[in-house]
């Protein structure tokens, strides 16, 4: 069991990524495009995501169910990751002219839900 839990816990340590919205406030307010309606749209849903996630149990829920529990909120914590990416490059596109990061700069469509097929 600590096996799992020490894994679990370096692999959500490993790929941390700040929330959307504190991305939003490291962006310069002086660029043009921070007082677009698109960019407006962009800190709203980045707002709206924060308090999203500070309503679900986390990681004490995941404890609580037991060490069979850990891969589920291990990939809950992975899509969350993502979800915060693509938030944060979202945004980024939306109310910065500069060009995007080296941990943004990445194609969107790796995150998509993939199709599958069942015989």
């Amino acid at each position: 069991m600590r096996v799992a839990v020490v894994v679990a816990l370096s692999a959500a340590m490993a790929g941390c990524v700040s929330s959307p919205a504190d991305y939003g406030a490291s962006l310069s307010r002086l660029d043009p495009k921070w007082a677009s309606p698109e960019c407006q749209q962009a800190r709203v849903a980045a707002s709206d995501y924060a308090a999203r996630e500070k309503e679900h149990p986390g990681w004490g829920f995941g404890v609580l169910l037991g060490p069979y529990s850990m891969g589920m909120v291990a990939a809950v914590k992975e899509h969350e990751q993502q979800q915060r990416r693509l938030l944060a490059r979202q945004m980024h596109l939306q109310c910065s002219s500069q060009p995007l990061p080296k941990e943004l700069d990445f194609d969107p469509a790796t995150y998509a839900p993939k199709k599958t097929q069942y015989p």
